[in-house]
């Protein structure tokens, strides 16, 4: 196990692994601004990474009225935003981390989730946390390949 973590070790602080990963910033209108001091996302060695959406409308940046149906559907499509911006979609997705305040929400959440995600796949963790930011009921994120068509 220690050869395995010297070598990600070595791997992480390489010069020529630093020189040759460009990392690019991914924004969009239609998906809420970022309000801390992140990006919606970055593209880095062919993956693509989100910062967490919550259910915020893009435009007025208020929170979504509603439950946890509701807010989980504007997760989605400002979630749907930023793939789109990087230009992969949910068929590249390979894995997401959901956030609930209540574990009591997961099969509500997980009907739009199947909806929304199709017949992607991809992997999933599901974490009940403490308190969300702006006191929403869930955010997502997640990882997904760029330029595979």
């Amino acid at each position: 196990m220690r050869a395995v973590i010297d070598a990600l070790q070595t791997n992480l602080t390489s010069p020529t692994l630093e020189s040759t990963v460009t990392v690019r910033l991914v924004q969009t209108d239609a998906a809420p601004a970022a309000i801390g001091p992140y990006s919606q996302g970055t593209i880095g060695a062919g993956l693509f990474f989100s910062a967490g959406q919550i259910p915020l409308d893009p435009v007025s940046g208020e929170i979504v009225d509603g439950d946890v149906v509701d807010q989980t559907r504007c997760v989605f499509a400002n979630l749907d935003a930023v793939l789109a911006a990087a230009g992969t979609s949910w068929a590249n997705v390979l894995k997401t981390t959901v956030y609930l305040v209540d574990m009591a929400d997961f099969p509500r959440v997980n009907e739009v989730y199947a909806k929304a995600v199709g017949s992607a796949r991809p992997a999933r963790s599901t974490v009940q946390v403490a308190a969300l930011p702006r006191g929403v009921l869930v955010e997502i994120d997640l990882v997904a390949l760029v330029g595979q068509g």
